[in-house]
């Protein structure tokens, strides 16, 4: 396996974009898990090895969190995800494959019960920036451990 193209070389300029937008997140969310969770389970739609691998690592770096790993492509059946991560979950998903049914008013519903106004522009955001980092990588060719 070969990586295609380093876009971080071919164009520095929207490399450091996308990493203003990902910073910035990154700051908004003040449950670090709940974020992994998100990347991951995108990551794990979309097929980009490149995230998965590096959100997972991430978030074992925060604590013992193989279990929900190994689940959370079956998080509907698993009962240790929290009801605020299975919304933003089920919220992933959605915007994820947005041309498939949209966001239904149930799903905006119940997002707001647990999130802000605020905290659902931050998840919309934070959905649209890894759906993006893995279409990068998925067109790029990249995959675990090719810029180590």
């Amino acid at each position: 396996m070969s990586l295609r193209m380093n876009y971080r070389a071919a164009n520095p300029g929207a490399f450091k974009a996308l990493m203003a937008m990902e910073q910035f997140l990154s700051g908004q969310f003040e449950d670090k898990v709940l974020y992994e969770l998100l990347k991951i389970r995108v990551s794990q739609i979309n097929g980009c090895a490149f995230c998965l691998d590096m959100h997972a690592k991430d978030l074992m770096k925060l604590g013992d969190y193989a279990d929900h790993i190994l689940l959370l492509s079956v998080w509907r059946e698993a009962p240790l995800f929290t009801e605020k991560e299975r919304v933003m979950l089920e919220l992933a998903e959605a915007v994820t494959r947005i041309s498939e049914q949209g966001v239904s008013l149930e799903l905006y519903n119940k997002v707001r019960e647990h999130f802000s106004e605020e905290e659902l522009v931050d998840l919309v955001m934070a959905i649209n920036t890894i759906n993006n980092w893995n279409r990068i990588a998925i067109t790029t060719g990249m995959y675990p451990g090719c810029f180590n």
